[in-house]
């Protein structure tokens, strides 16, 4: 055998014997299509290096001992991964799964470099969507592309039935990722990264009690291409969503004599039940937009526009006059926000069916209430609200840059640039958080209960949230462990089996028994479902920064707004919390012994501690509690 052939045989023989370490790795799944691809990527790479003419040179040194160096009698010399043409080995790498890639890469530099090619990525996403040719601006545009749509799929959990556990519904081939998701009363519409709207229609089966309930989405339709953003009813019951607004871009065809086409932005209201196109308005080639939101009743719905520029036009539409076949012109007028405000460059918008909250570039936020009962639930009073003019913009005031938000009926979430979350509003089913039933007029810190090895309740702050979702009673919170797990915390009402393993509701963020998808980056629920979007970017980088030594002990709820630490070690908030605790226990046995706990982890003298310990036993043994009690901890 000459030394070409030698060589050719340990490179097959190496591949062969990576294919089963990755195997063997990855599990049994998918262990049949792995071997296949590596024995046939081995057979291949062999016959393409003995049938080379050039001689291959290297200048890395070989892993191995040279021969007569004092090496085993027989073993050669061994061959380096680094000896094989870059472009082979990016071939044979482009044939495993993408999550063995990933793996593969961080094993060694080398393999970083080789595995993190755009020759790969193209590859990959070349036979994850055939039907993507070309890709746009990016750092890493195939790379990006391939994980997008490795990654893209909508979960759904069903509230009622016996069925309890997420299923996936039909992920249409043509989409780019996943950017957006909206369900309406019958079907769901997703809008992928390629600005192509989708029109998920739904099975529907018939439950025990005669209600029609949702299944899974068995077939999908391209509703519009160039979307760029959508809408319907802001209210949390699906039942109200009868159209569906899409904000698009289209070519207007040029006069006679004059210019070509020109690209303007419209707004196309459909039928979520048909699909069915039933209105379009157009606007001026010169304004742009990027986000629509609605407001308001069906018979005075107001649309709310966000232009490039940060500036809100809105205009009103008879909802129960669309699908009547007249012409009509609508005015387009500035908002109040930003025609008294006109410094102010709005970054993003969220509204329900009753007010609407702007986030400015800055992380500033500004409030409109259009109702006093909705003002009175958020505010706590009524001494600023003024019926005659609803759209005058309310400052919040917060102590930090504010991120994104989440917008219920009568309560909101806000997230910080500390991955702090605030929570504000109505709170008669403890759908804040915060560990009680008492409305918060002010943006208050919330915390979330679980339980530790000594099994018992431990109150730990949420930070760095992936998304917020806050319903008609409830709130919903998506985060990420340690370990790059995901888990769904929930709190408020639990009627209906909105909070999955909490039928009676909490007070306080609990973790749901819901099993969260690994790349899960939105939510959104329904009365009857739990949807999960799943869709990672990897050019969204996490935007939370670290909170310095000076606010990290906590700040008292009282100077929330003001933005001031009368409070710095944080002594109110602690006792809050241990309050909870202690409010949580069942019995009176229960509750001393937590008085206990709490006595023992408080910063006293151990003097003090002995005495409370004590005073304890003794009003234990009054109450009945018989027996010294146990003996108190080490101080």
């Amino acid at each position: 055998m000459s030394e070409r052939e030698k060589v050719g045989s340990a490179r097959a023989g190496w591949l062969a014997e990576y294919g089963q370490k990755a195997r063997r790795s990855r599990g049994t799944k998918g262990a049949g299509a792995g071997e296949k691809c590596w024995r046939l990527a081995a057979h291949k790479e062999a016959r393409v290096w003995q049938g080379e003419r050039a001689k291959v040179k290297r200048s890395c040194p070989p892993c191995g001992p040279e021969p007569g160096s004092g090496g085993k009698k027989g073993r050669g010399n061994p061959v380096s991964v680094q000896l094989f043409p870059p472009e082979l080995v990016e071939h044979i790498i482009s044939f495993l799964p993408v999550r063995d890639i990933v793996a593969l890469g961080q094993t060694c530099r080398y393999f970083r470099e080789v595995c993190d090619g755009e020759g790969v990525w193209r590859r990959i996403c070349r036979r994850l969507s055939p039907r993507l040719r070309e890709q746009g601006a990016g750092a890493r545009p195939w790379k990006r592309a391939a994980i997008l749509n490795y990654t893209k799929g909508l979960y759904f959990q069903a509230f009622g039935g016996r069925r309890r556990c997420l299923s996936k519904s039909v992920a249409p081939l043509l989409a780019h990722g996943y950017r957006r998701f909206l369900p309406t009363k019958d079907h769901v519409f997703i809008l992928d990264y390629a600005g192509t709207l989708f029109f998920l229609k739904n099975a529907l089966v018939s439950s025990t009690l005669g209600q029609i309930q949702w299944k899974r989405a068995c077939r999908y339709v391209v509703l519009c291409r160039g979307a760029k953003d959508f809408a319907s009813d802001p209210r949390s019951d699906t039942v109200y969503r009868k159209y569906l607004y899409v904000l698009a871009t289209r070519e207007q065809p040029g006069g006679v004599g004059g210019p070509g086409g020109r690209a303007c932005d419209c707004v196309e209201v459909y039928l979520q039940s048909s699909g069915q196109r039933v209105f379009k308005m157009t606007f001026h080639h010169s304004m742009h937009f990027k986000q629509i939101v609605l407001v308001g009743q069906e018979t005075q719905r107001a649309l709310l526009l966000l232009t490039e520029e940060g500036k809100i036009y809105s205009l009103v539409v008879n909802e129960t006059q669309l699908d009547q076949p007249r012409s009509y012109t609508v005015q387009l007028a500035l908002r109040k926000v930003s025609r008294c405000l006109p410094h102010l460059r709005v970054a993003r918008m969220a509204s329900n069916q009753s007010s609407t909250l702007y986030i400015t570039d800055q992380g500033g936020v500004y409030f409109e209430v259009h109702t006093p009962g909705v003002y009175r639930d958020l505010f706590g009073t009524l001494h600023a609200f003024d019926p005659l003019d609803q759209q005058m913009p309310l400052a919040l005031s917060l102590p930090a840059k504010i991120l994104f938000c989440a917008l219920g009926y009568n309560h909101l979430g806000l997230v910080d640039e500390f991955g702090r979350i605030f929570m504000q509003g109505n709170n008669r089913y403890g759908q804040l958080g915060t560990g009680d039933k008492m409305d918060r007029g002010e943006p208050t810190q919330n915390f979330a209960r679980s339980r530790s090895q000594a099994h018992r309740p431990m109150v730990h702050y949420l930070q760095r949230p992936i998304a917020l979702w806050c319903g008609l009673n409830h709130s919903l919170v998506l985060s990420q462990s340690s370990d790059f797990s995901k888990e769904l915390l929930g709190c408020g009402c639990g009627a209906g089996g909105r909070l999955p393993g909490w039928p009676k509701g909490s007070a306080s963020f609990v973790k749901l028994h819901v099993k969260v998808p690994l790349c899960a980056c939105s939510l959104c629920s329904t009365r009857e479902c739990l949807y999960m979007l799943s869709s990672h970017d990897i050019e969204r980088r996490p935007t939370y920064r670290d909170l310095p030594a000076s606010k990290a002990t906590g700040t008292s709820e009282s100077t929330v707004g003001t933005g001031t630490s009368q409070d710095p070690g944080g002594t109110a908030r602690a006792c809050e919390e241990y309050l909870s605790q202690i409010h949580s226990c069942l019995t009176l046995q229960d509750r001393m012994e937590k008085m206990k706990e709490i006595v023992g982890w408080m910063p006293l003298l151990a003097a003090q501690k002995d005495f409370f310990w004590e005073a304890l036993n003794m009003l234990q043994r009054a109450a009945g509690g018989g027996g010294p009690g146990p003996t108190p901890p080490e101080s």
